[in-house]
């Protein structure tokens, strides 16, 4: 059985951030459809967010120019991909210019590289998904907007990017149990990235993840706005998985599904300054579905805030999966309502039906939580359901107040099958493994 254990530890002094979004600057266009030399880059000074301006080394290629409408109505697929492929082919720094105050409808775009030389797409005004679901196929249902294969890739511009989820989520198996669960796309996606930053953006409203960083290395997301309605299904704020050396700072995420999704073969990524709620909180995992191996290892979250969430800090594993997570800090954290504010699961299940019991599992280890205070809305303020043939390890909490909200009672510990390693202060006992 699973023993309980009440606890109260004292919290240190928690230094929080002043968090603010930027925006970035504007600008009108004056472009050609060749690109512009220095002598019309003054036109376009503003165009690229914080810190790229237009400059006369780069040239910019405007949409407008390629045949956009930019009236939200007419596709516009083909003058950004049109765009992408000149500035791509460019020797110069180039610029992909989404012009401010227009919305650009797309369908389904793929960007690739190599590139000659790194690119900005300076997204001012919005793009705007087709509303029509049938514009996707079975074969390309999982995208919307990808980057593929580029190295040195900005994406920037205080524009917006906009999802047109509602027409998604109606049909999704989690709001109609009665429809077949089918995959919906995700807004923005990055693949085989290098060098990549993405920053002073507000994605809206995504079909489903809204932003996903996958096979990538040496990555920034820096001051992005992420929303949707809490009730949304399935719409992740930033998804990463396969990719090391990521830094996420200064984000402001409102979901119906995580704020982020940590996944398998993250390697070395630090989060910092971040606000997270509604949503399902901070996930590490699903790992190991499906009898996989997972692998994720030096994964630092620091200084968040969390409102309203389903959880607060989480590594979730199925069972009969392998390999490892390890090396993980949760700290400097504020949870406001969090429902389960610490949680540790080697058993999760989220299959129509009752997953089976199996004897191995992704080992969980050396995972901290500390500094981290605030109100639950449920006794079990740390729940530990471990593996009983893969018992989670060196598990340290220190410096723990999580109190029920509007003070009615005291808040517990669940703990089954975990391995605590003590520091500084932590509960009243260490929690060994249970049956």
């Amino acid at each position: 059985m699973a023993s309980r254990l009440v606890f109260l530890a004292p919290l240190l002094v928690v230094l929080f951030m002043s968090s603010a979004l930027g925006a970035a600057g504007t600008t009108s266009d004056g472009t050609s459809a060749g690109g512009v030399s220095s002598s019309s880059s003054s036109n376009a000074a503003d165009a690229a967010a914080r810190g790229s301006s237009l400059a006369s080394s780069q040239s910019v290629f405007s949409l407008d120019c390629y045949g956009a409408r930019g009236d939200g109505r007419h596709d516009d697929t083909r003058a950004l991909a049109k765009a992408w492929t000149a500035a791509c082919a460019s020797s110069r720094p180039a610029v992909v210019l989404v012009p401010k105050g227009k919305r650009y409808l797309l369908k389904l775009v793929s960007l690739s590289g190599p590139c000659k030389s790194s690119v900005v797409v300076a997204v001012q005004g919005t793009l705007v998904a087709s509303p029509n679901r049938a514009d996707w196929g079975d074969k390309d249902r999982r995208h919307w907007i990808v980057f593929r294969g580029v190295n040195k890739l900005t994406v920037n511009g205080g524009g917006a990017i906009d999802g047109n989820g509602d027409k998604w989520w109606q049909h999704s198996c989690k709001i109609n149990k009665a429809l077949p669960c089918k995959e919906a796309p995700t807004a923005l996606s990055f693949h085989y990235c290098t060098n990549l930053r993405v920053e002073d953006l507000k994605i809206a409203n995504s079909q489903q993840i809204h932003m996903s960083i996958e096979d990538c290395t040496t990555v920034q997301l820096a001051r992005l706005s992420i929303t949707a309605p809490g009730t949304s299904p399935n719409t992740d704020g930033i998804h990463i998985t396969r990719s090391k050396d990521v830094q996420v700072t200064n984000c402001k995420i409102k979901t119906g599904d995580d704020c982020m999704s940590i996944e398998n073969g993250t390697h070395n990524l630090h989060v910092s300054n971040v606000v997270c709620g509604p949503g399902h909180g901070i996930s590490i995992g699903s790992l190991g579905d499906d009898n996989s191996r997972a692998e994720v290892s030096g994964i630092t979250i620091d200084m968040v805030k969390l409102y309203g969430t389903t959880n607060g800090a989480r590594i979730k594993t199925y069972q009969g999966g392998s390999g490892y997570a390890k090396d993980i800090t949760f700290q400097n954290m504020i949870m406001d309502c969090v429902k389960n504010p610490i949680i540790i699961d080697q058993n999760y299940c989220d299959k129509a039906k009752p997953c089976k019991a199996q004897g191995s599992a992704v080992e969980v280890s050396n995972v901290v939580f500390k500094n981290i205070r605030g109100s639950t809305i449920t006794k079990d303020a740390i729940k530990m359901n471990c593996s009983k043939n893969v018992p989670c390890h060196g598990i340290t909490l220190q410096n723990i107040d999580l109190k029920m909200e509007g003070g009615k009672g005291a808040t517990e510990s669940t703990c089954q099958n975990a391995k605590w390693r003590k520091s500084g202060t932590v509960l009243p006992q260490p929690c060994t493994a249970k049956n």
